[in-house]
């Protein structure tokens, strides 16, 4: 099958000619289409109150993205709550560190950060142990986070203050697409909420990560590239090494 129209199921790159996708839609004379499957709501303060969390009652903030780091800050202030100078925040990357500048003043003594995972950042946390920490997170996340933290003794209190619900699809000619591109398990139900009827039929499906994969098999869908891998770390690299290997069978 000839690869001709692509639909990654995230937003499109700023500057897309420049990114992996660009250099693979130019060496494979392909289409690639961008379109969010889904997209993040922020919790009402009114429902954020029934699960009888106090902001102010934490000393520590563990945030995992952006968006934790976003919604935490919108929530604090529909709450009233003054966010005192003495919070520490733990974060699992430098860049969600940061980004915490554009809520405080970035102060390294008051800033913690991993190097990209969870794993990382608990060895970090566990030498605060006296700090009783807010875990800001979406209604779906990670069980592995809370896991660990239970699993290490640290004091702390789970707060949804966003929510990841599905984008309308029914603008997308997603019959167009020879391959399709999913990053989370919400994706995939997005597309089936907006194509109840979807079929497969020789459509490509590609995954990044392994509860992706799983959704996608889940869904009654073949899974034909799945990242990432030890050759292919990246989800363009794991379509490039696909892409190239059809075309060797082909001529064979």
């Amino acid at each position: 099958m000839k690869i001709k129209n692509i639909l990654v199921s995230q937003p499109k790159p700023i500057d897309f000619e420049k990114s992996p996708y660009g250099d693979l839609a130019r060496k494979h004379k392909i289409n690639i289409d961008f379109h969010k499957f889904i997209k993040i709501e922020g919790i009402s303060a009114k429902d954020f109150r029934k699960d009888r969390v106090s902001i102010l009652e934490h000393t520590a903030v563990i945030l995992t993205s952006r968006n934790a780091v976003d919604h935490f800050f919108r929530m604090a202030k529909e709450m009233r709550a003054e966010v005192p100078d003495s919070m520490k925040y733990f974060c699992i990357s430098e860049s969600t560190a940061f980004y915490l500048q554009k809520y405080v003043q970035y102060r390294k003594r008051k800033i913690f950060h991993g190097r990209q995972n969870f794993a990382d950042l608990i060895n970090t946390i566990k030498k605060h142990r006296a700090e009783k920490f807010l875990l800001p997170c979406s209604d779906i996340h990670k069980t592995s986070i809370p896991i660990l933290l239970e699993g290490n003794e640290i004091a702390f209190s789970k707060a949804i203050i966003y929510k990841t619900v599905a984008s309308n699809l029914s603008k997308v000619d997603i019959l167009k697409y020879d391959m399709l591109i999913f990053f989370s398990p919400s994706g995939v139900a997005s597309l089936f909420k907006s194509f109840p009827e979807y079929i497969q039929n020789g459509t490509l499906i590609a995954a990044f990560g392994p509860t992706t994969s799983k959704a996608v098999t889940s869904a009654g869908l073949n899974l034909n590239v799945a990242a990432p891998t030890k050759t292919s770390p990246s989800m363009t690299m794991a379509i490039d090494e696909y892409i190239q290997k059809e075309n060797k069978k082909k001529s064979k």
